[in-house]
């Protein structure tokens, strides 16, 4: 039989425990029945409303000093409002599970899991690492939805904090046991459940992705911040670091990149079976503002969220949104299929057509860039592509007092121009030949030498031919479209000189596709949908990012995909180190393919040249200035149904710019005085790019 002195020690260990709390449902009850909101709540306890959800339907728990000023206002609740039938409310809490000695062993909670009974049931073994905190409810797994791959049961990310929870996708919340870097790649690739299936039927499964806040960092043994003077996203731990020697001799291994905001830590892999995690840590700056607005600050649980909605509409992210975006076009046109040697009758890996390939593939001189090899082993001089989006203002004189005396510049933003410009655009699959004299063939994709300075434009419009509107006074390399776009206009063209692909493909069709879908699906979240008159459709984006902010973070991360996809295309050297005509890391990518960077920005050049033209025989409207895909019109109203054309029966006129929620149409960027924007140009400025913030260029990524 016990003494009593171990009896008040249990009793005191009781006493000593982390505060409990009611069930979720019964969290939820008692501040219905006080008659206070979810958002009210969150403000009071200085937290979001997402996490108030979260607590009242069990996907997380507060933490202190939260959880204990939560515990003492659901105190208070309960005897203000007792459970009918009940003289209070009972607190349940989980028993503490036994000690296992597999790293493996994990613990979930789900948001449909069933609620907790009077007595909980003993939570499942695990670890001996790291003792359950009680204040979790025990291991329950999601029912109601069976995943869609067995082997990712918890999805293809998680996000893990401090105290050693996992957070998932779909509210699922693992307890990590492990304390070091290397106990973390092997407990994610074993007891994590965590992944995600191929894209494309000869594609690879994605890589678990592991984010990493700050006191998991710290937990881990990796520094809180990484500090030097380079650029964050360029520093790296030393190799002689302990936490790098750990992964070392435990005989995994690290890419090229290092250990740094995104590192991938691997082995060989075994057969089919790929061993490799990614990391994300965000204390280091993993994700840019620009890209991932917001998400850095998130709680664990709304990050998941962000990351697992972008994973699962885009691609497990691998790095940056450029990276991401350019892993996107690999996973869906995978390089190899495997096919069976008739020799042998033996699988073997094989060509895959469509794709790029395996190998990486020199471009023609004018693709490459000054500092490329190709460029400088063999002396080239005979002038480059320039492919580049829309910088130009028209000329203040060519400006008519009808216009200037109009009291608003309205700037039309197109969604995603250059993800419309992909959509089935052909692009070349082989290497550059190289002809003198040939005839210019629009369906053959390349770079040709012409003279388009005797095309005739409109001078209140730009240039289709050059990025900075000016027209073109002599010889000059283009991209198919471009010229292309010179014969739609009615002119003759006799190229000189072009550098033509035998092999042509619509490489980028698949990627625009899911692109698409996730950006349009995303709009829809948002409350911005197809179904929308353009007057709904203005108010819905006017308010589209205070709908919710993580899927509106989901949405700038899409758009990043696009532009910073495109971009990596033609990656150029980084660093002070580098010496002009050396090869770079970039170019040993099969994805490194300028040519098909230019065709897709000449294609939306184009598109937004003839809408411009489309504009001005519709209307009689000329822009003031066109900077990238925004361009802006002198306007009687400060919206844009002030002045786009519209037919008898309020249909939109087809040909020029349209408002909407898909790839291609437009939506209103910025409204400002029009004396403004003329006194911008005469100073020299473009009035799309303080209309637009400065987003200008393609992103050529890290």
């Amino acid at each position: 039989m016990a003494s009593e002195e171990e009896l008040f020690a249990s009793v005191d260990a009781l006493l000593n425990e982390e505060p409990h709390l009611p069930p979720p449902a019964e969290r939820a009850r008692l501040r219905e029945a006080a008659g206070i909101t979810q958002a009210r709540l969150a403000t009071a306890l200085k937290t979001t409303t997402q996490s108030v959800k979260n607590w009242e339907n069990g996907r997380s728990e507060p933490k202190s000093p939260r959880l204990d000023a939560y515990q003492r206002l659901l105190k208070g609740w309960a005897a203000k409002y007792p459970a009918r039938g009940a003289a209070a409310t009972a607190s349940v809490a989980a028993t503490a599970p036994a000690a296992s000695t597999e790293l493996a062993a994990s613990r979930v909670e789900t948001a449909d899991a069933p609620q907790a009974p009077a007595v909980a049931a003993a939570a499942p073994a695990r670890p001996a690492i790291r003792p359950v905190a009680s204040s979790r409810r025990p291991a329950t797994k999601k029912a109601a939805q069976p995943a869609a791959d067995p082997r990712f049961p918890h999805g293809p990310l998680a996000v893990l904090d401090g105290d050693g929870c996992a957070y998932g996708v779909d509210g699922i919340v693992l307890d990590c046991p492990a304390t070091t870097v290397v106990e973390l790649v092997e407990w994610t690739l074993r007891g994590s459940g965590l992944g995600a299936p191929k894209l494309n039927r000869y594609g690879k499964d994605s890589d678990p992705l592991i984010v990493l806040t700050a006191a998991a960092a710290v937990k881990l043994g990796l520094p809180e911040r990484l500090e030097g003077h380079e650029q964050r996203r360029s520093l790296r731990l030393p190799e002689d670091h302990p936490v790098v020697k750990q992964v070392v001799k435990a005989k995994w291994r690290l890419t090229q990149r290092g250990f740094g905001p995104w590192a991938r830590i691997y082995r060989k892999a075994q057969g089919r079976e790929r061993q490799c995690v990614q990391l994300a840590i965000l204390s280091w700056d993993a994700l840019d503002e620009r890209s991932w607005p917001g998400v850095a600050e998130m709680e664990p649980a709304d990050i998941a969220r962000v990351f697992g909605v972008y994973a699962r509409r885009v691609i497990t992210p691998r790095g940056s949104t450029a990276v991401s975006g350019l892993e996107l076009m690999t996973a869906l046109r995978p390089p190899t299929r495997a096919v069976r040697d008739e020799t042998t009758g033996n699988w073997v890996s094989a060509y895959n057509p469509g794709s790029l390939g395996t190998e990486p593939m020199d471009p023609a001189p004018p693709e490459a860039t000054a500092e490329h090899p190709v460029v400088v082993d063999s002396g080239w001089t005979g002038g480059f592509l320039n492919e580049e989006a829309y910088q130009w203002v028209r000329p203040v004189d060519l400006l008519t007092d009808e216009e200037c005396i109009l009291p608003f510049a309205v700037g039309l933003d197109l969604n995603t121009a250059f993800l419309a410009a992909a959509a089935r655009l052909v692009v070349g699959l082989s290497a550059p030949d190289h002809f003198v004299g040939p005839k210019f063939n629009s369906k053959i994709p390349g770079s040709w030498l012409v003279d388009l300075s005797h095309v005739e434009v409109d001078p209140r419009l730009p240039s289709p031919f050059t990025p900075d509107g000016t027209r073109p006074t002599e010889p000059a390399w283009y991209q198919t479209h471009t010229v292309a776009y010179a014969q739609e206009l009615g002119y003759n063209v006799a190229p000189l000189e072009a550098y033509l692909r035998r092999e042509t493909g619509a490489y980028l069709d698949p990627w625009h596709d899911r692109l698409k879908a996730a950006y349009v699906d995303t709009l829809a979240d948002l409350g911005v949908t197809k179904d929308l008159n353009d007057t709904e459709f203005l108010a819905a984006m006017e308010r589209h990012k205070e709908v919710d902010p993580a899927m509106a973070a989901v949405l700038a991360a899409i758009k990043a995909t696009v532009k910073g996809g495109i971009g990596k295309l033609r990656e150029r050297p980084q660093g002070k180190k580098y010496k002009e005509g050396e090869p770079w890391p970039a170019l040993q990518r099969p994805t490194w393919r300028p040519d098909i960077r230019a065709a897709v920005i000449s294609k939306a050049r184009v598109n937004m040249h003839r809408k411009l033209r489309n504009m001005a025989t519709m209307t009689g409207l000329y822009p003031l200035a066109v900077l990238s895909d925004c361009v802006v019109y002198p306007s009687p109203g400060a919206r844009p149904l002030d002045f786009l054309p519209y037919a008898a029966s309020g249909k939109p006129q087809p040909g020029g710019f349209r408002l909407g929620p898909t790839p291609g149409l437009a939506k209103l960027e910025g409204v400002q005085s029009m004396l403004w924007a003329v006194d911008l140009m005469e100073q020299g400025y473009n009035p799309a790019r303080h209309i637009k913030g400065g987003d200008a260029v393609l992103d050529e990524g890290e």
